[in-house]
């Protein structure tokens, strides 16, 4: 079938126009300054953003893990996505018992030196608060979030979350000082191209 020039011109317009609302297209940069109940930076701080739209486009990560180096997590705090499985070396020269009572995972890494057999799994969102059953001061944590667009606060406290597409989403900041047990702070947030930065302070929250 031979198109003439109009259908051309209407083709051409349609893929365009698809290409405006494909994924990525017009991202936004969101910034988002966290602060204690004091107005003090949190650095550290996680922010993400949820929404139907994102919890489509979240994929698991490849190669997370939490070593543990000097009798402690490193990193103190990791952030992945639901369904990603998450390595635990330990490489200290002494065994360590890893463990997690959370309800969005509970397991038990029994004595070991080196690489464990398997990774674990994290398929639930929320807060699991990492232990060991040998040395108690060691604590960690990992944060399962169902979206693609979060980022952890630099020294100053501040978040940037970049490529994220212009839509209304549900802000949410967690910090590993907050009170054992509490959940992220939310709020509604819209997205657009050339937003000003956010502030959120964390009430409770421990630097």
């Amino acid at each position: 079938m031979v198109k003439t020039g109009m259908q051309r011109a209407v083709q051409v317009a349609v893929l365009g126009l698809a290409s405006a609302f494909a994924p990525g297209a017009w991202a936004a940069l969101v910034q988002i300054v966290v602060q204690d109940g004091a107005g003090k930076p949190l650095p550290g701080a996680v922010a993400f953003l949820d929404s139907a739209q994102a919890r489509r486009q979240v994929k698991p990560l490849v190669g997370a893990e939490v070593a543990q180096e000097k009798r402690r997590f490193v990193p103190e705090v990791l952030v992945v996505t639901a369904g990603t499985q998450v390595q635990f070396p330990n490489h200290d020269t002494v065994r360590h018992h890893v463990y997690s009572f959370s309800p969005a995972k509970k397991f038990e890494l029994k004595l070991y030196s080196g690489m464990p057999a398997n990774p674990v799994l994290f398929d639930q969102p929320g807060v699991v608060v990492l232990g060991c059953n040998i040395h108690d001061q060691m604590v960690g944590w990992i944060l399962v979030v169902e979206t693609p667009y979060y980022a952890q606060a630099d020294g100053a406290g501040a978040v940037r979350i970049d490529k994220v597409p212009p839509g209304e989403y549900t802000l949410n900041v967690w910090h590993a000082g907050l009170p054992a047990g509490a959940p992220a702070v939310t709020r509604p947030l819209a997205v657009a191209e050339g937003g000003a930065p956010v502030a959120v302070r964390l009430v409770g929250a421990v630097p």
